[in-house]
């Protein structure tokens, strides 16, 4: 198997294992405030959240940023907090183009605080006599990619369902949705104290 199929693979995996689920969850309260109608936003948030997660990386494989890892992976736990407790406030309240702007931003604060949680993982894995590090970071970052578009999509094929044909209003579903996450990360939360 070549080394493109490797890391290819483990991005893939990276995103759809249950050890992922937090990358899920924030996917989920990323993108469960739109539909198949806002391909382009969506595009635009999930894109902004790998550049953030690869930047991250990139930094810490060449040894640029060094963190705590159980500090990391408690803010790692706050940002999907952050953004579900977001959907609950704004759910129902239409979509400027500030708005927009601060989602794809804060997309991209939060994909460097997932990638940093992953950069020791990563580190160890290229370590073992690589010495270009770059490519299998893109490989790997495709790899994330196309786990990304694939957790996107059954994720708007199943709000569209609830939407369409169990009546759910657009408010109700975002609501129910991101209060079932906070449910599931208030425990994480708990378990996660790093202090």
């Amino acid at each position: 198997m070549s080394d493109f199929w490797i890391f290819f693979k483990l991005g893939i995996h990276h995103i759809l294992n249950i050890e992922g689920l937090d990358h899920i969850l924030f996917l989920v309260v990323l993108i469960i405030a739109y539909t198949f109608n806002d391909w382009k936003r969506v595009l635009w948030l999930v894109s902004a959240f790998t550049l953030g997660h690869t930047l991250s990386l990139l930094l810490a494989t060449y040894g640029a940023v060094k963190v705590n890892g159980s500090i990391v992976e408690f803010f790692v736990l706050v940002t999907i907090f952050i953004m579900a407790l977001y959907n609950i406030f704004t759910a129902g309240k239409n979509t400027n183009k500030t708005k927009g702007i601060v989602l794809i931003i804060s997309a991209l604060f939060f994909g460097i605080i997932h990638g940093l949680a992953f950069a020791k993982d990563f580190k160890s894995m290229v370590a073992a006599g690589i010495d270009d590090k770059l490519l299998p970071l893109l490989e790997f970052t495709l790899g994330i990619e196309v786990a990304q578009i694939i957790v996107v999509f059954v994720v708007l094929i199943i709000s569209f369902i609830f939407q369409t044909i169990f009546r759910f209003s657009k408010r109700d579903w975002i609501m129910v949705v991101s209060s079932i996450v906070i449910g599931v990360l208030i425990p994480e939360l708990i378990k996660a104290r790093f202090w």
